[in-house]
């Protein structure tokens, strides 16, 4: 089990970038096939009243997800800038504040996830016959918060370190490990969606295990007990990087809540067909993310090293590889979209019928405009690696006011196809933010050789 770290601050830009963004795509594909399983087996075994059950829960597992992401990937950006300025007892203590840090507040999100789940489902309008089902799904994929929350914190702390690959073996591991437990909890016991959430935990569990045992074998991060307690004002520098990124997700989330509850009014096979869609959500944006991290964690490294032309390369080759990955996704969506979709609905067939409509319509508008996600996604990490973690935020009001305004509108003036355009422009209002901000603050950096 190697440690498998990476200076990103000498070599080639794109080739850095591409070799750190390919394990994770690879992983994001064996994280996103587990997801699918799960919708996959719950539509097919339990029918589309309980995938409408999942789908109707969505944005408040991302609103409580997003929260941990956010913080540790806020904390990560720190880490990896101490790594590329190669200043060792800084790097030790900023990764042991951000153990502790982490820990203490998946605590209290999951106290504030159980206790307020029940109302917010109420206050969505989530349809009569799938709100228990949902209530159950939910509190049972909150209960996993801390296991969660613990593989978010050592995976961003290895992708800071330039190790992509040991979070993508942890990944599939975890896959292999979901699927097989979704086929006996729900396929041979018959737990149903409770069946598919407990399995989520258990596999997300062993990916945190994975991560924690190739981190203590890391000689620069080997921790002592003198690092938990060094440096108190390291813990507000890193929530400094990291609350606004949190906040960042959870006005992202709160707009999609909002889009949720217009999709709500439609009844439940419209519900069903936007979580058959936003199951392969994650497969539209999978290599996105890939290069998200990769070029956080690279402008990041050369940040610290004060190398702001390489910079300014990486960025550029990210740019170029995310536009050409995004036409290929989205050519496979528009082709073969509707073939996938089938596979998470079964049922009468006039209501499949239905929701298939539903869901391929929707998937095909996003895939025509994915370039635009694409281009978010670097031009936010990018700033993220630069330290600067409030343009993000900034850009996640922007999503936020564009997906809610297009959601609360638009229905109203063209019906039911109008809901469909709320995430495109949200994308977009944010993409033009960002990439603004991005050519304005880089030209504050002058190369020091």
């Amino acid at each position: 089990m190697g440690t498998n770290e990476k200076d990103m601050t000498a070599g080639s830009p794109g080739k850095l970038i591409i070799t750190f963004a390919i394990p994770m795509m690879l992983g994001n594909i064996f994280q996103q096939f587990y997801t699918m399983a799960d919708t996959m087996i719950v539509g097919q075994v339990v029918g589309v009243k309980a995938l409408a059950a999942v789908g109707a829960g969505d944005w408040l597992v991302w609103l409580v997800l997003g929260i941990m992401t956010g913080i540790t990937q806020g904390f990560s950006i720190l880490v990896s800038q101490y790594y590329g300025a190669r200043e060792k007892e800084n790097l030790k203590c900023a990764v042991a504040k951000s153990y502790i840090m982490t820990a203490l507040l998946s605590v209290v999100v999951l106290a504030v996830s159980e206790g307020t789940v029940y109302h917010v489902l109420l206050f969505l309008q989530t349809p009569d016959n799938v709100i228990d089902l949902t209530m159950l799904y939910l509190r049972l994929i909150f209960a996993g918060i801390p296991i969660i929350a613990a593989y978010n914190i050592f995976a961003a702390i290895l992708r800071a370190l330039g190790n992509s690959r040991s979070p993508l073996i942890a990944m599939t591991v975890a896959a292999v490990i979901n699927v097989g437990l979704d086929l006996l909890f729900v396929a041979v016991f018959g737990w149903g969606i409770a069946g598919a959430a407990v399995a989520t935990v258990i596999a997300q569990g062993f990916s945190a295990l994975y991560c924690l045992i190739v981190l203590r074998k890391i000689p620069d991060i080997r921790l002592e007990k003198k690092d938990f307690y060094r440096q108190p004002s390291m813990s507000l520098r890193l929530l400094e990087l990291a609350i606004p990124l949190a906040i960042q997700n959870v006005i992202i989330s709160v707009g999609g809540l909002v889009v949720q509850y217009v999709i709500n009014g439609f009844g439940f096979l419209f519900v069903a067909g936007f979580t058959a869609s936003n199951k392969l959500y994650g497969v539209l944006e999978m290599a996105a993310v890939s290069y998200g991290y990769a070029i956080t964690t690279y402008v990041g490294q050369n940040l610290g090293a004060k190398k702001y032309q390489r910079i300014r390369k990486g960025v550029r080759s990210g740019t170029y590889m995310a536009v050409l990955t995004s036409a290929f996704i989205s050519g496979m969506m528009v082709l073969f979209g509707r073939n996938v979709l089938s596979l998470f609905v079964s049922g009468e067939p006039d209501q499949t019928r239905q929701v298939l409509d539903i869901a391929y319509k929707y998937l095909f508008i996003m895939a025509v405009f994915l370039w635009v996600l694409y281009l978010l996604y670097v031009y936010r990490s990018a700033i993220q690696g630069l330290g600067n973690t409030l343009i993000p935020l900034a850009s996640g009001i922007a999503e936020f006011i564009m997906r809610v305004s297009v959601a609360l509108l638009l229905p109203k003036m063209i019906g039911e196809d109008g809901i469909y355009y709320a995430e495109i422009c949200a994308w977009s209002s944010a993409a033009v933010l960002l990439f603004v901000s991005y050519m304005i603050i880089i030209r504050k950096y002058k190369e020091v050789l």
